[in-house]
């Protein structure tokens, strides 16, 4: 017997290639599991305000392959309150919806937890470029992110070379350098500056001067957004070595296009996984990835332990970019 007849998802935060696929597999999951499934538009908002519709087969055809999400995302500032959170359970209960499936980062996690406690069965599936949620190896959204950076590094490269100039590309990481570092070592950046790591603009702009002098004609650096000012650091650099370091920015065409297939993949598993745990009667978990596996771990436990940083690959990055 299943421990729930009905299910809902939605998507919350910001967008992620990949949510598509997500929320494809949940649904589809559900159907194929004989489970009556919703849809709720505009994430936590559209949860609150009573946004919500039945899915079928058809709902989610032709979609695995788009970016964005389209149920539509928006922060909500109403499920921070209790009286939120109460209204977001309460709609639930109306439609008959036994279980949530959360699809987005750690504001979204959050409320998954608080709706939780309030008895309703919730998973999360980590969906962010960000890769900033504990508890999985990746987040849906992350490998494609990487891919577009990466192939943006490698346009800047060939324009860089030819005019014997340095490339200050600024990525997306508030708190999270994972996306700085995976980009610059899959590009070979010859500095990566991320949160985590303190570094010396003083060391960063000798090494590129030392590089330039040993007959390299261009130089990369990959800054998280976290780190402070893209445009303060090209223009100290700029002044410190007298080398013309031109700053660019990717912004939100890190979130957009077409999911890799890893991401594609990575969010069907999840995806199916999250409803097979609330068929099985679990509640309150984060679903992800560990080496490979599918793991289901405390939501709350996720929401409040920060994810360890990659200093082996961060250092292997700074061995190579001599």
């Amino acid at each position: 017997m299943s421990a729930v007849k009905s299910i809902a998802v939605l998507t919350s935060g910001g967008d992620s290639q990949g949510m598509n696929a997500a929320v494809r597999a949940v649904v589809r999951s559900a159907l194929f599991n004989g489970l009556e499934v919703y849809a709720i538009q505009r994430g936590y908002y559209g949860l609150i305000h009573g946004d919500i519709r039945k899915m079928d087969l058809r709902s989610v055809g032709d979609i695995i392959q788009r970016g964005g999400t389209i149920l539509q995302t928006a922060r909500c500032k109403e499920m921070m309150t209790l009286e939120g959170q109460q209204t977001a359970a309460d709609n639930l209960r109306k439609h008959g919806i036994d279980g949530l499936v959360v699809v987005g980062g750690d504001g979204s996690y959050q409320g998954a937890d608080k709706l939780s406690q309030l008895g309703i069965k919730t998973m999360g599936l980590p969906g962010t470029i960000d890769n900033d949620i504990s508890f999985t190896d990746f987040t849906i959204g992350f490998d494609t992110a990487v891919s577009i950076v990466v192939d943006a590094i490698n346009k800047l490269r060939d324009t860089m070379s030819s005019h014997e100039r340095a490339s200050i590309v600024e990525v997306m990481g508030r708190h999270c350098g994972d996306i700085a570092l995976y980009a610059g070592l899959a590009s070979g950046a010859e500095s990566i500056l991320v949160p985590e790591v303190p570094f010396n603009l003083d060391e960063v702009a000798d090494r590129m001067k030392e590089n330039f002098d040993n007959g390299k004609r261009h130089s990369i650096v990959v800054l998280a957004e976290g780190v402070g000012s893209g445009e303060e650091i090209a223009k100290s650099i700029t002044t410190r070595v007298n080398i013309d370091a031109r700053l660019t920015v990717l912004g939100h065409i890190q979130r957009g296009g077409t999911p890799t297939h890893n991401d594609r993949i990575l969010a069907s598993r999840l995806g199916d996984f999250a409803v097979r745990r609330l068929i099985e009667g679990d509640s309150g978990k984060a679903c992800g990835v560990i080496k490979g596996e599918l793991v289901a771990t405390d939501i709350h436990k996720v929401v409040t332990t920060k994810k360890e940083f990659n200093t082996e690959l961060y250092q292997l990055a700074a061995r190579l970019s001599l």
